[in-house]
């Protein structure tokens, strides 16, 4: 499969959202968790899971765009 500039950019944008909303919620969920909220620790785990894994899912989406943008 040959990938276009559209796509590229596409992919890009894609990653630069999860980057940009999930490094959001990152500050968010450290701030409350700084102010003591009271949750249980599989809270905590879960979306510290979730942040990690859609930051992986970023850098494989920033990193397929980058080099289909390269590739033309």
């Amino acid at each position: 499969m040959k990938l276009e500039r559209r796509h590229a950019l596409l992919l890009l944008g894609v990653a630069l959202w999860n980057v940009l909303t999930f490094g959001m919620f990152t500050k968010n969920l450290y701030a409350a968790y700084a102010a003591g909220e009271e949750r249980a620790t599989g809270y905590w785990v879960a979306h510290s899971v979730l942040i990690v894994v859609n930051f992986a899912i970023a850098a494989v989406l920033g990193r397929l765009g980058w080099k289909a943008l390269r590739s033309r």
